[in-house]
């Protein structure tokens, strides 16, 4: 890591993302271990949260190490206690924090106040243990991460930044189709952009979302309304009509192309009706890889021994 914490993707560089994402597919062929013995750490969640949080436990439990959960009634973030009162008083009793958040100054907040390494469970701006479970799937189905295209169709929000700059670092030819009002920040654009003129590969941003799909290897795409977004529903629908994943847009893909979702799935919106089963879904490995990326991120951020296979390709 480029500082203590990992708060994005660009506290990485090519090299680390690499050995994480290599590190991951090998701790999750190694299993249950005890790196992180006598290893505390504590999960602070602002926002509720099915695999950030399964993951999180899990993948501490499985490294010989242990987490107590906050939730948003116990701590109320800067309402009931200042960001730095509670990055103090966590930082003399576990040895690392993971926040999952509305606001990513909070998150800066608490990681600038805090003697132990805060790790991004999701913000606003970047959801970066996302991005790395996401390369990890994509590494295990395609077998590299050289010549990909990667084509994300949807809105440019935290998970698009992160992946964006994943792929990029990873040269992995990153395109992304959102609506006008919808695109990624201008901010981590450019320094995805820089990112892809070093590892030779591409960022392209379209408004057409069958220019990104033709001839990619993953199609990826997110909710169009996220927490804290339902006021908008009818507004997004609309300017998102025409950016649904389905079999017609699949089909402008190679044809041995991988579906791609985070989840939780709209099922009708977003994606069609059952295609995040359909044969070319990894959606579920997705999902499941979110535990082996939290493990990897884990055991570098604290220390642990490193266990490497063969060098990316």
């Amino acid at each position: 890591m480029k500082s203590k914490d990992f708060l994005s993707i660009s506290d990485l560089n090519s090299e680390r993302i690499k050995t994480l994402i290599t590190n991951a597919a090998a701790m999750k062929a190694e299993g249950w271990n005890t790196r992180l013995s006598q290893k505390i750490l504590a999960l602070l969640f602002e926002l509720p949260s099915l695999r950030t949080r399964v993951s999180f436990e899990a993948g501490m439990r499985q490294l010989g190490g242990e987490c107590i959960y906050l939730s948003p009634d116990e701590v109320k973030l800067g309402k009931r206690e200042s960001v730095p009162d509670v990055a103090r008083v966590l930082s003399r009793m576990v040895d690392v924090i993971a926040l999952r958040t509305t606001s990513h100054e909070s998150l800066e907040i608490l990681a600038n106040n805090a003697d132990i390494p805060v790790i991004n469970a999701l913000s606003n701006v970047e959801h970066p243990c996302q991005a790395l479970a996401d390369m990890l799937t994509i590494y295990e189905h395609k077998e590299t991460l050289e010549e990909l295209t990667l084509a994300y169709i949807g809105d440019g929000n935290n998970t698009a930044h992160s992946l964006m700059l994943a792929a990029a670092l990873c040269g992995v030819d990153f395109r992304i189709a959102s609506p006008k009002n919808y695109r990624v920040d201008e901010t981590i654009l450019k320094t995805a952009q820089q990112y892809a003129a070093d590892s030779q590969s591409t960022v392209l941003c379209t408004e057409d979302p069958k220019q990104a799909a033709a001839n990619a290897d993953v199609i990826y795409t997110d909710v169009w309304i996220s927490m804290g977004q339902e006021a908008e529903k009818q507004q997004r629908l609309k300017a998102f009509a025409g950016y649904q994943i389905n079999s017609q847009l699949m089909g402008l893909a190679k044809p041995d192309a991988i579906l791609m979702h985070p989840l939780p799935a709209h099922h009708g919106e977003e994606v069609a009706e059952n295609i995040i089963y359909s044969p070319q879904s990894v959606v579920f490995d997705q999902a499941e890889n979110r535990l082996h990326a939290q493990k990897a991120v884990l055991v570098d951020i604290l220390g642990g021994s490193e266990i490497l296979l063969p060098d990316l390709r």
